[in-house]
């Protein structure tokens, strides 16, 4: 009898675990999905798959400035700097009308002036939807003073 209780209170428990993990909606979802693609396009160096993306007035702001669309997919074919790996630790999106703001906590290993640095960041991007696709308008990183995961 313990062992039905012990099961039947696991398998319930399981079920709201995996309810609580797909509570996004379909649009949150998608652009869940295309950030994460984002990321692995910079990690691939994909310029032209990223130029698609991005947004003719986007904007990037890093640690080391801020810059428009053509300075970033210039550093990013030139390797100044690598996005090599972005560890996604957690990710939320709000969504305002034909906006969708994402904050993602990551730990990003990147290669930086030939320098292979790991840093941790809850990075902002804000995309835009214009004729039924999504554009990346803004892309903000903020290092954390934590490491935690």
């Amino acid at each position: 009898m313990k062992n039905l209780i012990l099961s039947l209170f696991l398998i319930l428990a399981n079920m709201n675990l995996l309810s609580a993990q797909s509570s996004n909606n379909p649009t949150e979802q998608e652009i869940i999905n295309l950030s994460k693609q984002k990321w692995q396009w910079m990690a691939d160096k994909k310029s032209e798959e990223l130029a698609d993306l991005f947004d003719a007035q986007s904007m990037f702001v890093h640690m080391g400035g801020a810059w428009g669309k053509e300075q970033e997919l210039n550093i990013i074919k030139s390797g100044g700097i690598w996005y090599k790996k972005a560890d996604i630790h957690d990710v939320s999106v709000k969504l305002i009308g034909n906006t969708a703001i994402v904050l993602n906590r990551i730990t990003l290993l990147a290669v930086v002036g030939g320098n292979e640095v790991t840093n941790p960041f809850m990075v902002t991007e804000v995309y835009i939807k214009e004729n039924e696709e999504w554009k990346l308008g803004s892309l903000s990183f903020t290092k954390l003073m934590t490491s935690e995961k």
